[in-house]
């Protein structure tokens, strides 16, 4: 849940704490099990709100801690959890301590606590490029230079000052208390850094790379996990309060899957954001390949499989697999799509999601079939992306337009009355709205809630895990699951035959016949 996008209740345009709050009957409705909310802090909003200012409040924009309160425990009385963003490498230029930094001079205490750095040719100190584009170092007026991986508002913290390791062990504590039930870590490989400093390798175009390699001074550094148990040991404090455990989701752009799995051993963190997932082409070899690598290597430390299929940074899939380049660069611009044959792809990606073992994540606007939108007005666009790289790469906005929740033209219910919101809407978005699909018992919307109430109710979909069939055609994901259930996904551009089978519980396009067409999923009773 992107919270600026997801619901607006107060009418300015911008989501809201209790926009989210209004919502979560239908949240309850369509089946889903928790909420993970991006960051809702305190922001100057010059990265969406991972630009964190204070992190024991909410941003005034969206509410207060108040609201927040009341959303946590109005979700628990609908059963459903509470998981929110923690931001611990970088903070904002607006929070205090970064401030006094500032104000402090060379040399100081409170310098300290970030990665100031001195050059006597008045050069960077090191080639690090920020995930932004342009360095990892900004030059500030008394000469030194501060390190900021993503944007130049988000100085890194040094998480080898004991001050700022137990400052996240507080604020960890502060929302625990409050009943939040866990945290999803962003960037959680990044927070420790090799203290030698060394230049990151060069790409094959001379320019330093973006790539996770094995040994990168300031990615999967062996730190991170000194870090990430110790909070293993601060949410095992909760285990047996009535309220239940309170859990952790790495986010952490690693591949392949044995360095994933580092993060999510026993007394680390609880499940991680599956990336190889999320990348994935619409290819059966492929899809097998990174389903076997994902359940192979969690499974071998005792962690959960998760699967996803978008999220708040990345093109949603219905436009990525309607793509006729589908390699094409992500923000890159408007580029050829087939957006029915991505709704149809997604609609089988979707039954296959939720047939598999482990944690399933659904991007809002996923459950309604929501497509990029790829032709923002560029004095629309709000990521930082788009002025890092100097107006070349349109970045995620596209992928955060506010959801669309009913009436015939915009704002379609986002806020009271019609005023727009944050980011423009696409006028053809009406069929699309949660409440024009409620009513078609073939809508998206619809597809998503069959399919998690046979998710949480029949037997084979919980924590059991797969066996690929060995009867299934080329092109064709096939795989069973005890007791009685088969999933079977249809990659190929022609209809195969049906297995044998009692019942079809569910299937992602119209079945004719024991004929399951091309690039789609059927669920079968065995």
């Amino acid at each position: 849940m992107y919270p600026r996008s997801f619901a607006d209740a107060d009418g300015d345009g911008t989501g809201d704490v209790n926009g989210i709050r209004a919502r979560l009957p239908y949240l309850a409705d369509l089946g889903v099990d928790a909420l993970w909310i991006s960051p809702w802090y305190p922001s100057p909003l010059l990265d969406g709100g991972y630009d964190v200012a204070d992190y024991r409040d909410i941003n005034p924009e969206f509410g207060t801690l108040a609201d927040a309160d009341a959303l946590i425990a109005e979700a628990h009385a609908l059963g459903l959890r509470i998981l929110i963003d923690l931001v611990p490498n970088h903070c904002s230029w607006e929070h205090p301590w970064f401030k006094a930094a500032l104000a402090a001079g060379k040399g100081s205490p409170e310098r300290d606590l970030f990665w100031f750095r001195d050059t006597a040719d008045g050069k960077p100190p090191t080639n690090w490029p920020a995930a932004f584009g342009g360095p990892a170092w900004q030059q500030i007026d008394d000469g030194q230079w501060y390190l900021h991986l993503f944007d130049i508002s988000q100085p890194d913290w040094n998480w080898d000052h004991p001050k700022v390791i137990e400052e996240f062990d507080a604020i960890l504590r502060f929302w625990f208390d409050r009943g939040v039930d866990g945290f999803r870590i962003d960037v959680a490989d990044s927070m420790a850094k090799d203290p030698a400093m060394p230049d990151v390798e060069l790409s094959h175009n001379g320019e330093p790379t973006h790539e996770k390699y094995v040994g990168h001074p300031f990615y999967d550094q062996p730190g991170v996990h000194t870090i990430h148990q110790r909070w293993r040991a601060i949410a095992d404090e909760y285990a047996d309060t009535p309220q239940g455990p309170r859990v952790f989701v790495a986010e952490a752009w690693l591949s392949p899957a044995e360095r994933l799995a580092q993060y999510v051993r026993p007394n680390e963190l609880h499940s991680a954001f599956n990336f190889d997932a999320l990348r994935a082409k619409w290819d059966a070899k492929e899809l097998r390949e990174v389903i076997d690598h994902t359940t192979d290597n969690l499974w071998a430390v005792g962690a959960p499989a998760t699967w996803v299929l978008s999220n708040h940074d990345t093109i949603r899939h219905r436009t990525r697999y309607g793509r006729a380049l589908p390699d094409a660069l992500e923000g890159a611009g408007v580029v050829p799509t087939d957006l029915a044959l991505g709704l149809r792809r997604a609609r089988a990606a979707a039954l296959l999601e939720l047939a598999l073992p482990g944690g399933a994540y659904i991007y809002q606007g996923d459950e309604l079939g929501l497509p990029e939108v790829e032709d923002l007005p560029e004095d629309k666009l709000d990521d930082p992306t788009w002025e890092r790289s100097g107006h070349t790469v349109r970045g995620r906005d596209g992928c955060r337009v506010p959801i669309p929740w009913s009436g015939a033209e915009p704002p379609y219910g986002f806020g009271p009355g019609t005023g727009q919101p944050w980011l423009p809407q696409p006028s053809d978005w009406a069929p699309l709205t949660a409440d024009a699909q409620t009513g078609d018992p073939g809508s998206h919307l619809n597809l998503y809630k069959a399919a998690l109430r046979i998710r949480r109710d029949h037997p084979a979909l919980g924590e059991g895990r797969l066996t690929w069939d060995t009867d299934a055609p080329e092109g064709v994901l096939s795989f069973t699951r005890d007791p009685g259930f088969r999933c079977v996904v249809n990659v190929t551009d022609a209809p195969v035959p049906l297995p044998g089978h009692r019942e079809v519980l569910l299937a992602s396009e119209p079945l004719t016949g024991n004929v399951l067409p091309p690039d789609t999923t059927a669920w079968l009773s065995l």
